[in-house]
């Protein structure tokens, strides 16, 4: 047991120190690694050395300001996750390694009248198969991301009332997968994750304190704040798509009357073309009659970027982000929908926060949930868990860790046999 204070201790933490900034990146110089942990380039340059031998991180040449450096990325064989994305009629689920390389990545269609247990089953054996496909042995799964579209609420795991998995509500995604495949399972909403897979992949990439709009059959907003997701007490932070914007407005499926979702989803925007295009309309059909010119369609896509425009201005207002990425199918609009929602942020929201603010389409579509399912992994398994899987150890807590860091991991975590050994989420 290693005693707190103790040299050994304080040069575990030093090493955790180390990959903590290097996952969080996916590859710094030595140099940043120093400027971003705080420890001398001596210190780092050792610790590096080591982390190299034990084979947990890969160095190769590059440059930095014209001069000569070595790049730190995390090794590719110190272990993989795996991504899970549910949405409305899919499945996609994606294999990558820890120096964020995606190795596999398959999509199927699924049945949203299907049963929880049947959707379980199905991504069960996807992802069994796209494991096998990567060649890298199953005990090196450190974990799994699982993206459901719906609340979760954070203290039981539990997914709370959606209209896009109507016969999901009330289980416990993290403890079926889990059980499933025998691996810790880290859960969040469609949201949250795409606001991750922007972060770390996309059009937010670096950026500490964004915001990601998804409009589908609903409308929803990951929330970034000082670089990590932001999900408040209950699981729910970032339903922008229940903002009041009429009073007097259609009524929502929340109750409320004039959501931002009655102006902005599918569901209710689709109607008003049907007259002149059809009952047979689809999102990504309008979006590409926008593009072509078609006028009706045109006005359509304008409107819908004022009134998330109106949303984000109150997301400026409250938060202050430095980007909002909007993803979803409306994303392949554009500057037809984009040009809109930054003139009603500059119309409602505070002048200092709206001319701050980088409003961009998302640049992964729709592999934004299941790329931030795989961040959500890298996130959330913690430090140690990458020393131990390096060396082939099963994962361990330490005197460092207190209560509420072990009571928020198990939280969003099952844990379970993994490849013969007791895995457990840190």
């Amino acid at each position: 047991m290693e005693t707190p204070g103790s040299q050994s201790s304080l040069h575990r933490a030093n090493l955790e120190r180390v990959i903590r900034a290097v996952r969080m990146s996916g590859s710094l110089t030595q140099a940043e690694i120093a400027r971003r942990t705080g420890l001398s380039a001596a210190t780092v340059s050792n610790i590096v050395r080591e982390l190299k031998d034990g084979g947990t991180v890969t160095v190769t040449p590059t440059s930095s300001g014209g001069r000569r450096a070595r790049a730190v990325s995390l090794s590719g064989d110190a272990g993989i996750v795996v991504g899970v994305d549910f949405g409305h009629s899919h499945l996609r689920v994606a294999v990558g390694n820890l120096a964020h390389q995606v190795l596999a990545e398959e999509s199927a269609p699924i049945d949203v009248d299907a049963s929880a247990a049947q959707g379980f089953d199905r991504a069960e054996r996807l992802v069994q198969r796209l494991v096998a496909d990567t060649g890298v042995p199953p005990w090196k799964v450190i974990g799994v991301g699982l993206g459901v579209p719906g609340p979760i609420d954070i203290a039981t795991g539990v997914l709370g009332s959606t209209a896009i998995l109507p016969g999901w509500h009330g289980t416990n995604p993290r403890e079926e997968l889990s059980a499933r495949l025998g691996v810790p399972v880290y859960v969040d909403n469609d949201a949250n994750l795409g606001a991750l897979g922007e972060q770390v992949w996309g059009n937010g990439k670096g950026a500490a304190d964004l915001a990601y709009i998804k409009v589908a059959s609903g409308v929803g907003a990951g929330l970034v704040i000082n670089g990590q997701i932001y999900r408040g007490p209950g699981g729910t932070a970032g339903e922008i798509g229940h903002i009041t914007l009429d009073e007097s407005g259609p009524v929502c499926r929340c109750g409320n009357r004039g959501c931002l979702e009655t102006f902005t989803a599918a569901r209710y925007v689709l109607p008003l073309l049907h007259s002149s295009h059809g009952t047979d309309l689809t999102m990504p059909r309008v979006v590409q009659l926008a593009r072509e010119g078609d006028p009706g369609c045109r006005r359509v896509v304008g409107d819908i970027g004022r009134h998330i425009g109106s949303g984000v201005a109150n997301l400026c207002n409250l938060l202050n982000p430095a980007v909002v990425v909007l993803g979803g199918d409306l994303a392949e609009a554009g500057e037809l929908v984009l040009d809109p929602v930054r003139d009603s942020v500059a119309r409602y929201a505070i002048p200092s926060a709206a001319r701050q603010l980088q409003v961009a389409a998302g640049t992964l579509g729709g592999r934004a949930e299941v790329l931030g399912a795989l961040a959500l992994v890298l996130n959330e398994m913690g430090d140690a868990t990458l020393l131990d899987a390096a060396a082939g150890l099963p994962a361990a807590r330490g005197p460092r860790d207190d209560a509420a860091a072990a009571d928020d991991a198990a939280s969003r975590s099952g844990t379970a046999p993994l490849g013969g050994r007791d895995a457990a989420a840190v």
